[in-house]
């Protein structure tokens, strides 16, 4: 094909120490309970990454089929996984946070508040009116509960999942061409320099810095696009104080936000793209391991992986093979079919049957 369609975020990848008990909590809160996949392997083709040596892994990709991107709950299984040795603060490069799409942001304020959650700062208003509050998990990851749109099935739970990103940069400008040339963040809802309320509470949020709202002007297309819906990206950079790089010394995979993933068909062609931009493709599944495509045992298909101005991973994946229902041993093959038209809604919502109930 001659041109790229992006569906959507299709996940963030995030590191932990034990993939089930992260899993269960993160079903329990953020409702990703369909299973795409899991696998144990070994990761062969990220070594760029990984110490410049296969890793061996566990991973999954769960979905919560009210909308959003999802979830790569990854864990390795051949070593222990490094946290990092600083604490993480706003404004440090890479993936800070990760936005959570609500229907209701005081009642999920107020859900969490009842479950005994650690929330960051109480409930507020970012620059454009709009309430969110900050929440970390067990492991020590933050998430803000923004107020959604896009909704793909009703399920009667107060958030869907993955709805953005907030991403540390030394170069605004150039984060922004990036993010909206390459993934058609063309929208700036707001940009902000000051000292932020909304930021109180969360590490390094007290600091003067530039922030800066991204959204898509076009509505996603493509096979997932119903189910990934809307998704924005904050940039933050900071005014008073060098950054630190999140992941410095440490390897992909290992504890935190280790990535953030697009759903896209027409890779070759964006290939070229991001060479033209800049920003050449640092992984790429086929081209450097001369083979058709990963295998992910219950879902196949071609990766690859960018660099933003900052090293912040974007990954991109055209998915050849998924399950949908695989009791059944129903799967879809995506290679044929028009990457402009959605699938239709009764197949997307088959995946309910790959659901884990607790």
């Amino acid at each position: 094909m001659n041109t790229v369609v992006i569906s959507g975020i299709q996940q963030v990848g995030i590191g932990v120490a034990n993939l089930h008990e992260a899993w269960k909590w993160y079903r329990k809160n953020f409702g990703v309970d369909i299973k795409v996949f899991e696998e144990k392997a070994e990761a062969a083709l990220m070594t760029k990454y990984t110490g410049g040596k296969p890793r061996s892994r566990h991973a999954a990709l769960a979905l919560n089929l009210q909308g959003g991107g999802g979830f790569e709950i990854w864990q390795y299984t051949d070593r222990v996984p490094e946290s990092p040795s600083f604490e993480i603060g706003l404004g440090d490069t890479g993936i800070f946070a990760v936005k959570i799409k609500s229907k209701d942001v005081e009642k999920t304020y107020k859900q969490y508040k009842d479950r005994g959650l650690d929330l960051l700062g109480g409930l507020r208003r970012d620059p454009d009116g709009n309430p969110h509050f900050f929440v970390k998990d067990p492991y020590g990851n933050i998430f803000q509960i923004v107020d959604g749109s896009s909704w793909f099935r009703e399920e009667k739970k107060l958030t869907g999942s993955t709805y953005g990103v907030i991403i540390g940069s030394t170069n605004i400008d150039k984060a922004k061409s990036f993010y909206s040339r390459i993934l058609g963040y063309d929208k700036v809802v707001y940009d902000k320099t000051g000292e932020f309320e909304d930021f109180n509470g969360i590490p390094g949020g007290g600091s003067k810095m530039r922030r800066l709202l991204l959204a898509h002007s076009q509505e996603r297309k493509g096979g997932f696009s119903r189910v990934f819906g809307f998704s924005n990206i904050e940039l933050v950079s900071l005014s008073d104080k060098k950054p630190k790089g999140i992941f410095q010394d440490r390897f992909w995979g290992d504890l935190g936000f280790i990535h953030l993933c697009y759903d896209i068909k027409g890779m070759s062609n964006l290939k070229k793209i991001c060479k033209k931009e800049g920003f050449p493709f640092t992984i790429d599944s086929m081209a450097d391991h001369n083979i058709d495509g990963f295998d992910m045992g219950e879902a196949s298909g071609h990766f690859s992986y960018v660099e933003d101005p900052d090293g912040t991973l974007i990954e991109f994946v055209e998915a050849h093979r998924i399950p949908i229902i695989k009791k059944l041993g129903i799967y879809l093959n995506l290679r044929k079919r028009d990457p402009l038209k959605r699938l239709p809604d009764w197949m997307l919502k088959g995946l309910r049957f790959n659901r884990i109930k607790d």
